[in-house]
């Protein structure tokens, strides 16, 4: 494997959640990077951040590691779960709230039930 792509595999196997980005979970720099880093933090969950366009070499190698060529992408128990759509999907139809429970990440059930809530 190229540097990049050992990178990416000791970030997401050391990490329970990793999104990686376009900047960063306090500062997203794309509107697809922000709402995806908008509900995990709405809903709580730790998750380590990756600015994708801090370096090339990752931000390339993400989308090789993959197989997936846009950004944000999320990572849960170093499974790599998707984007800003399939995100949204699951958040809105409650897998996320699952997928989350069935790892042992710990989320706000509350918060997640009101970004159901506003967007019914």
């Amino acid at each position: 494997m190229t540097d990049a792509k050992n990178q990416i595999d000791e970030t997401v196997k050391a990490n329970d959640v990793v999104l990686y980005m376009k900047g960063t979970k306090d500062m997203p720099q794309c509107g697809f990077s922000s709402r995806v880093a908008g509900v995990l933090n709405f809903m709580g969950v730790e998750f380590a951040d990756v600015n994708v366009l801090a370096d090339e070499n990752i931000r390339q190698g993400i989308k090789d590691y993959s197989d997936w060529p846009t950004i944000p992408q999320l990572y849960v128990k170093g499974e790599f779960v998707g984007g800003c759509d399939i995100i949204t999907e699951m958040t809105l139809s409650g897998e996320l709230d699952q997928l989350f429970a069935d790892n042992g990440v710990t989320f706000d059930k509350d918060a997640a039930d009101k970004i159901r809530e506003a967007n019914a």
